[in-house]
Order: C-alpha cells, then structure tokens, then sequence
C-alpha cells in the first residue's frame, strides 16, 4: 500500500512525464486579489493567466496546493470533524494547460493516471458531465461525454445540472462546464443492493468525488452574458485526502497516514482512545478530528504570514485556533496549551512539500502556544458567564447563545451540552437568527458590485517603468471600468505603460495625475489585481483615445523611497542585534512613516533600541550605493544569501535589491533610494507588541525626523526654563517626584485621619430599613482607596448593614456601595445589580461584585435621589 507522500510523488512523476512544470505551491494568505482572502481552490494562483493579465512562461504546469476553505457549501467551520471528508485546510493535486491542451488529454489522462498508475477499480468510477442549460443558451457536453465512452460503459456516465457541473471564477470572470469523477467506495456487498449512480452527488460519504477537471471556454460578463474565450484552458483539481482514502482502502480521510500519527499522539498524551466513531454525540472523537484538522489550518496560515487577529484573515485563523482549543477543553480534558505542542511533528511530515512551516516551526509554535494561553482563559470567562446569565423558565435565550458563540468562543454545541447539565433549554431558533445576522452584516459590508472592463486598445502587456521614470508621455489607456463600493462609484483605468507603483511590498500606492486630450484626472491610488496594474482614478477622461501622460507625485514617491531603503537597513540592524531568529512578518512604508513587523518574543531594551538606530544612521552616512538586480534566477538570489519572506510567491526570476552585500540584501519589488545618504536620518519612535511572538516598530526619516528631534529638544529647553535652568534636570526631576510622592503621603495619612473621625459619626448616623442598617453620605475630594477602607471599617462595626458613599470631586462623582455579606444571602441582595440602577441617577453607569460594586457619573446634583432610591429599593 502507498503512503502518503509515495501517492503524491507518484502525481507530480506522471504529470512530469507529460511534459508539465512541477511548482511549488502558492501561500494561504493571497495578497494581491481583492476577491479571495484565502487560497481555496489549485487555479488561485494562475488567475492572470486564465484573465489575459499575463503570459505563461511554459503552458503546462502540475502542482500541489495548499487551500483553506471555512465557508460554502459543504464547509461550515462548525461542521469540519463530523464528518468522514471534509476539512479546512486540505492539499489539491492539479495539472493545467494555458492554452494547450483540452478535453481530450485531460480526460484520457485522469483515466490513465487513476486506473493505470493507482490501480484504482475501474468499476467504482463514475464520471459526471454538464447536463447543459437552456437559459445559459447551452447544450449537453456530448464532447466530453463521447471521451468518457472510451473509458467507461455508458451507465457510469452521468449528465447534471449547472450547479455540479459548470464551474465559474467568480461574478464575473473565466468559467465553463466540467466533468467530475467520483468513486463508490462502499463494501460489495452494499454496492450490490444499491447502484452507485444513484448516490453520485447526494452527500454520501462513500460515494464521493475525488477530481474535477474543469474545461475553461468562456468569459462571463456583469450582464451575465457568456462569451468564448479566444484560448481554452485546462483545471483540475482532486482532493489529495480523498484520493489517499481510496488509495489506502479506508473509510474515511482521518483513517489515512496523513491524519493517523496526529490521532495516536493525541491518545497518548490524553489518555482517551480513539474509536473511530461519527455518532453525533462521540465528542471525543470529533474533538480528536477537529484538533489534528485544525491543526494545519493554523499552522501553515502562520507559516505563511497571517497571525491570528481580530479583523481580516487574522480573525478566521484565530476561530479556527479557538475551536480547536475548545474541543480539547470541553471534551478532552486538557486544560493547559496542547495544540502547539504538535507543530514541530507536522512540520516534519511535510519537510519536502511545504517546507517553509519546518523553516519557522519555533516561531509558530510559541505564536499558537501563547494564542492558546489567551484563549483559554476567555474560555474560563465564558464559563464564569454562563453562570451569572439571567433565564426565563430555564431557557437560554437565543441572543445569550450568540454572545457565548461571538465573545467567548462558545460552539453551540458546547453550550447544549452545558444546557443539559443544568437542565435548560436553548432558544436555537433565535440563535440561527443571530449568526444569520451577523453573516448578512459581513456581507454587506464586503459588497461589492463590479462591471466589466471595457476594451479601449486590444493590447495585455502593461509596462511598469517606475523604477526608472517618474512620467511617461506616450501611454495610452487599455481599458477601464466603474465598480461600485458602499453605494459609492469606482472609478479605475489600465494604461499601456505607467510610472505608477502599485500597492505591494507593504510599499503604498502612488498618486498623481493622467493629461489626457487636455483633461487632468487625479490618480488617487494605484493597486495591483493580480498581476495587473490598477489606477483608481477621480473620474473617468471623456475621451479615451489618444496618448496619455502619466505623471506621478514626485515628492510623496521621494519620501516613501526613503522609508522603504530604511526598512531594509532596520531588517539587516535588528538581525545584527537580536539575532538571526527576526524574520519580517508585515510592514507598512508610506510618505509620512515606516512600520515594521518582526519575529521576536520579548520586549527590546532601551540600549538595543539605540543600537539599532545607531547602526541605521551609519549607514545612512555612509551614503552606499543601491546595488539593484532587476531579473535574476531565483537560485542565483538564494545563493547571494538574500533575504526571502515566508508567505510570499516569487517568479522564476526575481528583484534583488542590494545595499552594501554583508549588510542588506533582500528579494523587493519596491522603490529604493539610489544612495542611503539621500534617507538622511532615521529615529525608532515606537516598539510594542502586536501579538504572540510578533513586535512592531514604528520609526520616521529625513524631515520628519529632524522635526521630530526638534520639538522633543523644544519641549527639554522648556522644562528646564521651568526649572530655572539646572545643571542636571533629571535630577530635578527626580526631586520634584519624590516631594510630590511625600506630599502625597501626607494628604493620605491626612485623609486617613479624617475619616477615622468620621467612621463614629457614620455609624450613629444609620437608619435601620426593613432589617437593614443603612448609611449613606456624600465625601468631598476623598480618593477611593480612603473612602474603600473607611465603608469597610463602618461594615464591620455593624451586621446587616449597607454602606453608600458618593465621592463628589467637581464635575464628577464615584458611587460606592457596600453590602454585608450575611446580607447578600438572607435577603438576595447583589451589589452589582443595585449600583447600576443607581448609576442611572447620576447619569452613570457601573457593576461589580455581590457584596462591592461602584459606578462612575457625571451628574453630582443627582445623588440625593440615588440614596431615595435606594431607600425604596430596601
């Protein structure tokens, strides 16, 4: 039987042999495509190509590809672990042909690889063509279906419908009808009860589809018309689990060597066996498939670049993280980290195929570890939650639910099985309403409705010469189009060549102008979709035709030159002082600043910071010539020793930019200074965290930099002119400090002193209400911590008592409320609860414990009908 790695290696041989490139495969993370967040289908990559933004450099290619699938059909998140085949992340097997072959190679191939190679049972092959579409104007695929004869009687041919069998990018974009091929890999005794045509595409998870070949003929328009394309393409794509399920006879994907040494681990180190169970009530077992699933997701979705967040891509990946962490919790029994513990064994098992995760696997482990930590203590929030939550007739309202899910991580299903402990019931309609909710808002907010390019010049090269020139006078305009965002028109122009330099890099957009015909339009962004370049502009010319110039904003692109040279100086410094660990997670360049992200996990010192900034400024003034190697062999850049990020997809050739080649060498597509001496001056004027394992720097140049130093040189002069110009200002400073932190004290103890007087008076002073000895008493400039220990000391020298203080100072107020404990059970009183009705006075607002609780407010003639309240109250 063939493992794992035998069956994809057998993938990549066969396909070679047909004379395909064999690429690596493209991130998680996708940077430059607007409608994907994720990669989550083989062909993501290869979008220019199918879209006529760029020319293949080979027309067959073969790859496996990492893919990350989390919503749709099929694949709920809450789903993922129930189920025998599907799964967040998984690897799809693909070849492609850009304008080579068709139907007929793709069709004999499948079948040659799958049953001639594989040894797969003919007999259990089915495979499904498009049934046409009279609306779409289209017939049956009787081409492809005349090529299945070949291969397979008549009855394991099977006509469908537009939903399984015509494939589209998108809205808008390449697509055509496809031919699936699914395997029926029940028992024969079971096969031969039930014919497996009828299960094809009805969810059984023994009847499954393993490969897709997808035939790309048409173009689909904004109006929803279809035209043909002048090449036609080839995309499949087969499920590498699924494909080692049928491979190695199992039953299901987690039964594979791909899943199995994740499951055995877990059963050691939990000690609960594995049963192999899909009960809907066999937690442990679904816990134990969401955890080695999970998993991946994560861990290569970090490797790549995207660290768990709370907006974007970030936040998928920290709920994929979080479910995770609840199942072992929940359901398992593990109540300290235990995910990262399994990173450095999958990092081995995909060292040949996705290397970059065994590159970093130190780095991710303490990113998920300390995701874990954080979490888990969310976790024990949640719980501590549910116990203060407020049920009518122990039903547990649907929008509760929700905030369990939303807030604190909570699976519904987890909050059912801490229903039926207690013995509740859940509002599960209200509930879906809510998450619906929350899905429509998504989507709203990402919607986004685009029209169609329109042709100008029938022409798909676009020249960039930025790097060069900051204007061109002979381009022209290849096409345009008006998307509209949040009800709002867009307005965006493609030209023959441009000097603009598209968002990438952490590098922002250019601006400037277009003259064209006598018209200046204003170039407010330039970004990049795929691989095309993008001018978002004011308004669009009113005539098209004719040459254009393109004239960027010179000064912006000066300053964002500087700052992008002193990324690169400030990578090289940081490595040189911390260590060889820092790798570059993230970066923002623009006119005003630089921000930089890096891998390191603790806090840099005073005196490394000025290390780096001294190291920065050296070579500044040593004013080295920018070394720049526009298109060299990848190979050739990794032998230079250049500085490559994990995440990003580089060419066969790449850009090598070069200052001074012991310091800084890295692989940029950005715009560079030509010497160092033109950035001026650097300063780093923040370093903080931003999350597990990552921290960030903020730093300014040139101008900025020296205005930066002035104003902070202005404000020292003006400190020591208040100090009647000392020879050490730090120590006058530090003496005023300490006088202050005296006086301080003496106030205090004089406060002290004040309310110990007060404290008999206080207690003579209560009315006793229905059992209760009330004090209430309004302080002038007390501070709270006087005031806490005086309402305490009152309590103690009377049971049963309530002790309300406000603490007026000007235009604000502090309540305060204290309640003996004795209280808070003989008569259900909670402190909490109290105050914030009372905070309603005082136009405030607070909570707190049973017993102590304050509020803040900012109404202090209301207090006198705070203490009427809560006289009616007791």
């Amino acid at each position: 039987m063939m493992n794992a790695n035998q069956i994809r290696q057998k993938f990549f041989d066969f396909f070679e042999n047909k004379d395909h490139k064999i690429v690596p495969s493209a991130p998680l993370v996708i940077k430059d495509d607007p409608t994907l967040m994720f990669t989550n289908a083989g062909m993501n990559q290869f979008k220019d190509y199918f879209l006529g933004d760029k020319t293949p450099e080979v027309r067959r290619v073969a790859d496996t590809q990492k893919c990350l699938r989390v919503s749709g059909k099929h694949n709920d998140l809450e789903e993922v672990g129930r189920d025998s085949y599907h799964h967040t992340m998984f690897e799809m097997l693909g070849n492609w042909s850009f304008g080579d072959y068709f139907k007929k190679e793709a069709i004999d191939w499948a079948w040659e690889l799958l049953v001639t190679e594989f040894g797969l049972d003919p007999d259990r092959i089915y495979a499904t063509v498009f049934g046409g579409d009279e609306n779409e104007g289209l017939g049956r695929d009787e081409e492809a279906a005349e090529l299945w004869e070949k291969h397979l009687p008549k009855e394991h041919i099977l006509y469908c419908g537009k939903e399984d069998n015509f494939w589209e990018m998108g809205d808008v974009g390449p697509c055509g009808p496809c031919s699936e091929l699914h395997i029926d890999l029940r028992p024969d005794e079971e096969r031969a009860k039930l014919d497996g045509a009828t299960l094809v595409n009805m969810d059984d998870p023994m009847v499954i589809e393993i490969w897709n070949l997808v035939f790309i003929q048409f173009n689909r328009r904004a109006d929803r018309s279809l035209t043909e394309l002048p090449e036609k393409h080839i995309d499949t794509g087969m499920g590498f689990e699924r494909l080692c399920m049928a491979m190695q006879g199992k039953y299901s994907n987690y039964d594979t060597d791909v899943f199995t040494p994740f499951i055995k681990y877990i059963e050691e180190k939990t000690g609960v066996k594995y049963t192999n169970s899909y009960d809907p009530s066999a937690m442990t077992d679904i816990a134990m498939r969401v955890l080695v699933d999970h998993l991946r997701a994560v861990s290569f979705a970090i490797a790549d670049g995207e660290l768990p967040s709370n907006n974007g891509a970030g936040y998928v990946i920290r709920r994929i993280l979080r479910r995770a962490v609840r199942y072992y919790y929940s359901f398992l029994n593990m109540k300290e980290p235990f995910l990262n513990s399994m990173v450095q064994m999958l990092a081995d098992k995909f060292e040949n195929v996705f290397p970059e995760l065994k590159a970093q696997y130190g780095f991710v482990s303490k990113v998920i570890l300390e995701e874990e930590k954080s979490f888990l203590r969310t976790l024990e929030g949640g719980l501590k939650r549910i116990n203060t939550l407020e049920l009518t007739n122990n039903n547990l309202d649907g929008k509760q639910a929700f905030e369990l899910y939303d807030t604190y991580g909570f699976p519904i299903d987890l909050t059912r099985l801490i229903a039926d402990e207690k013995g509740w019931t859940i509002d599960e309609p209200g509930f879906k309403a809510a998450l619906q909710e929350q899905k429509e808002r998504g989507r709203a907010d990402a919607k986004r409705e685009t029209g169609d390019w329109e042709i100008v010049t029938e022409d798909n090269d676009v020249e960039f010469v930025g790097y060069d020139d900051h204007d061109v006078m002979d381009a022209r305009i290849l096409k345009y189009r008006t998307l509209v965002e949040k009800k709002k028109p867009v307005y965006q122009l493609v030209l023959s060549k441009t000097p603009f330099y598209a968002e990438g890099g952490g590098q922002v957009g250019d601006t400037g102008t277009l003259l064209i015909n006598g018209e200046t339009i204003n170039v407010l962004d330039t970004k990049k979709e795929n691989n095309l370049t993008i001018h978002f502009v004011d308004r669009l010319p009113e005539n098209m035709s004719g040459l254009v110039e393109a004239v960027i904003d010179s000064e912006k692109r000066a300053l964002t030159e500087n700052n992008h040279t002193a990324t690169h100086l400030l990578h090289a410094a940081l490595k040189q002082v911390l260590g060889s660990h820092v790798q570059q997670k993230g970066s923002l360049v623009k006119d005003e600043y630089l921000r930089f992200d890096f891998s390191h996990f603790q806090r840099m010192t005073s005196k490394e910071i000025a290390e780096v900034e001294q190291i920065v400024n050296k070579r500044i003034r040593e004013n080295i010539s920018l070394e720049e190697h526009r298109s060299i062999p990848i190979e050739d850049a990794k032998d230079a020793g250049a500085t490559m990020l994990f995440g990003e997809k580089y060419g066969d050739h790449v850009r090598m930019i070069t200052f001074d080649a012991d310091f800084s060498r890295e692989l940029c597509g950005g715009c560079h200074v030509s010497r160092t001496g033109q950035i001026g001056f650097f300063k780093l004027v923040s370093e903080g965290g931003i999350s597990a394992g990552v921290r960030r720097i903020e730093a300014i140049t040139a101008d900025r930099a020296e205005s930066y130093i002035n104003s902070h040189l202005s404000e020292l002069n003006t400190i020591k002119t208040l100090f009647k110009n000392p020879k050490n200002t730090i120590k006058s400073v530090e003496d005023l400090q300490e006088e202050n932190k005296a006086l301080r004290k003496e106030i205090e103890s004089l406060m002290a002193a004040q309310a110990s007087n007060m404290q008999g008076d206080l207690i003579a002073s209560a009315k006793e209400i229905n059992g209760v000895k009330l004090i209430t008493k309004r302080l002038e400039g007390m501070d709270n911590k006087t005031a806490k220990t005086l309402a305490f000391n009152v309590s103690k020298e009377l049971d049963d008592s309530v002790v309300m203080f406000g603490i007026v100072d000007g235009t604000k107020i502090q309540l305060m409320l204290l309640i003996t404990e004795e209280l808070t059970k003989s008569k259900d009183l909670h402190a909490g609860n109290i105050i914030r009705e009372l905070a309603k006075e005082v136009q405030g607002g607070g909570g707190g414990q049973s017993f102590f609780a304050t509020a803040g407010g900012k109404n202090p003639d209301g207090l006198g009908n705070a203490f009427s309240k809560l006289e009616e109250m007791l």
